[in-house]
């Protein structure tokens, strides 16, 4: 399995970036995916999931109403829109696959068994 992101940046306070995450060596269709972050001194922390259909989603609050979690699983891909940045959401970022998450419920680390190398998000104030 190997997922690569990517569309990571500097970008100013209220501004936008999406990110991609690019999948290949794995059946799409049937993995829930993740996105995570990870900034300096802190754990690993839950972004937005999205089932395999697309028919669930979770947010974390501290982003809700903010990013956009989408998939297109004809292009083996996960999105991440992110609008009104903040300082706070500079992070890596890292996608994730987990065959075994449903969807059905608020998830963590532990349910995503693939990971990318992550990208860079680094909001200026």
């Amino acid at each position: 399995v190997q997922l690569v992101e990517s569309g990571g940046g500097l970008v100013q306070a209220g501004g936008s970036l999406r990110l991609s995450c690019a999948a290949s060596g794995l059946t799409f269709g049937i993995y829930g995916m993740g996105w995570f972050r990870q900034a300096p001194g802190k754990e690993r922390e839950f972004v937005a999931a999205i089932s395999w259909s697309g028919g669930r989603i979770y947010y974390a609050d501290s982003v809700k109403g903010r990013f956009t979690i989408s998939r297109d699983n004809a292009k083996n891909t996960v999105y991440l829109q992110q609008n009104s940045l903040k300082p706070e959401d500079t992070a890596v970022y890292y996608c994730a696959a987990g065959l075994n998450y449903s969807g059905r419920y608020y998830p963590t680390v532990a349910d995503f068994g693939s990971w990318g190398q992550g990208t860079q998000v680094t909001v200026s104030s």
